[in-house]
């Protein structure tokens, strides 16, 4: 398949959004049984406020997808049958929900009913109802792709796993640069999560590489254009140049740059942030820490590349000479 930019981002924004939300609603759910140390609200209301940012900024990136924008609302209507439509109903809740967990967070409410106060229970209500959406958003955007048959590549509950870690992974690190500035005595609590979500996303990546390297195609191009002859070879595809189907089903990258784009995937997405972690939080470098982020999020743009170009559309198997 062909990596839309625009798709990328969204996936990888939108992701490490939710990776944020989950690791502040589990610092806050960590010091209400007094586990780690009490954060004041403010803490939460900005780290809600760049959930909101980054979730507002992969929704923008995303309509760049798009051929008619002003159509989008129609997404809604198939929700019955389509993980697309499921998805752009779920974001706009996401969004909602993280508002109003801010929101609550940063006027500091503490309503009391019957002579109690529940400031932190409902805080902690709202977190666990947003936590629960953002899990059946990683699940919509990835089912996206695992729900489609024929593309064997993404049609594994590993697409659906790996873009929880992932996204997770991101998030979490991106919690722990964020506390080196606003709460130091976190960094090591979400740097530790940080690096165990980034080990199990390595691990479920490289089962789904080593799975999607033993595929075997179901079709040959015998079948593809129903002729059982034993040597065919394609010389033109018609028109004598690119099509749709030439543009958008296949990368057009050559075997030598989607090696090239593993192994940067694989190296910057895993292995060097967890150094770069593991030494900042040992020196108590934050610098270190805010270089592991940048250096995982652009590891992921090379990793999501190449998720959507190892996907083999069957059609490919037809058109395989441009001219």
């Amino acid at each position: 398949m062909h990596p839309a930019l625009s798709v990328i981002f969204l996936t990888t924004l939108i992701g490490a959004g939710q990776g944020l939300f989950l690791a502040l609603f589990t610092g806050e759910s960590y010091a209400a049984i007094n586990i780690i140390p009490e954060q004041r609200h403010q803490f939460f209301a900005v780290g809600g406020l760049i959930v909101l940012m980054l979730l507002i900024a992969g929704l923008v990136a995303s309509f760049f997808h798009l051929g008619h924008p002003e159509r989008a609302w129609r997404a809604v209507t198939q929700w019955r049958t389509s993980w697309l439509s499921r998805e752009v109903i779920i974001l706009p809740l996401v969004m909602l929900l993280v508002a109003l967990w801010s929101i609550a967070h940063y006027l500091e409410w503490n309503p009391t009913l019957l002579g109690m106060e529940l400031g932190s229970e409902i805080t902690l209500t709202l977190g666990a109802v947003t936590s629960a959406a953002v899990f059946l958003l990683y699940i919509a955007t990835a089912m996206i792709y695992a729900s489609i048959r024929f593309l064997r590549e993404w049609a594994s509950p590993l697409t659906v796993i790996n873009f929880t870690l992932l996204g997770a992974a991101s998030g979490f690190l991106l919690a722990t640069a964020y506390a080196t500035n606003y709460a130091q005595n976190l960094v090591n609590f979400y740097g530790g999560w940080a690096m165990i979500l980034t080990l199990a996303a390595w691990f479920s990546r490289s089962a789904a590489l080593i799975r999607n390297a033993r595929l075997k195609p179901k079709s040959t191009i015998q079948s593809a254009i129903g002729i059982r002859h034993s040597q065919i070879a394609q010389k033109s595809m018609g028109m004598m140049g690119g099509s749709y189907n030439t543009r958008e089903y296949f990368h057009g990258a050559s075997r030598m740059v989607l090696r090239l784009i593993k192994w940067l995937a694989l190296v910057l997405t895993f292995p060097l942030p967890l150094l770069l972690i593991w030494f900042g939080m040992s020196s108590d470098n934050a610098q270190l820490i805010l270089i592991a982020l940048f250096v995982q999020y652009l590891g992921l743009l090379f990793e999501r590349w190449l998720f959507f170009a190892q996907a083999n559309h069957p059609q490919n198997i037809y058109y395989q000479t441009v001219g």
